[in-house]
């Protein structure tokens, strides 16, 4: 049978792996994912650039021709097309504002520093270039500054757009699990609220094969390098 559609993503690429969670957390196996090189630059390709102007992943491709770019709104479309019990129902207006109000938050607030830390102490080792440590000093005080506010939201429910998990919760894991990869997984542990949130999050049978898979993955691309 011929996959459904096509996922255009890289290895070790937060963006697309929130998409594989989301994938793997609500067992959709029917697509194919094609590897785009980065190092090669193969992001900037004539072809990729078809399916995204911005030249960066993940993007997908259906049979019909429907293409789509940027993680987030990727994952949200999967929910839906696939009645995927990750989003709130469009009747509870409440459930549906916190959505919204907790994805601006994972964007702003935690999403940009957590990002810059994970390029600057990850993604410059394999490319063989030494981490700017002022951007690091940097966006640690504002991840810091993040988990300390997010540490008071989740003494008061398990999840960050409220009592159920959420897409908002997959959004978080890729950069979490970088942080860890990074030597800094205490910035998580050393909060009780965020690290009982963690292990929840974490601990889901879907998303723990898919991160044990990507760490042993990721450990054998190191160790060649």
């Amino acid at each position: 049978m011929s996959p459904v559609f096509t996922l255009y993503g890289g290895r070790g690429s937060s963006n697309t792996d929130r998409v594989r969670l989301t994938l793997a957390e609500g067992g959709i196996t029917d697509y194919e994912q094609v590897i785009v090189n980065l190092q090669k630059g193969e992001q900037k390709s004539a072809e990729h650039m078809k399916r995204t102007p911005w030249g960066k992943i993940p993007a997908v491709t259906f049979a019909d021709g429907f293409t789509l770019y940027e993680s987030r709104a990727i994952c949200k479309y999967l929910a839906k097309k696939y009645s995927l019990p990750l989003l709130p129902p469009d009747s509870d207006l409440e459930a549906v504002a916190l959505f919204d109000q907790a994805q601006s938050e994972e964007m702003h607030y935690f999403a940009d520093p957590a990002s810059k830390i994970g390029f600057e102490k990850f993604a410059k080792k394999f490319m063989g270039l030494p981490a700017d440590e002022a951007v690091v000093e940097s966006a640690l005080k504002s991840v810091e500054a993040f988990f300390d506010v997010a540490e008071g939201v989740l003494k008061q429910r398990d999840y960050m757009a409220g009592k159920d998990f959420t897409l908002i919760d997959i959004y978080y894991i890729p950069l979490v699990q970088r942080l860890f990869a990074c030597g800094y997984g205490d910035l998580v542990v050393n909060r009780k609220a965020v690290a009982a949130w963690w292990d929840r999050v974490s601990g889901r049978p879907a998303i723990q094969k898919l991160l044990t898979a990507d760490k042993e993955a990721m450990a054998g691309l190191a160790a060649r390098k």
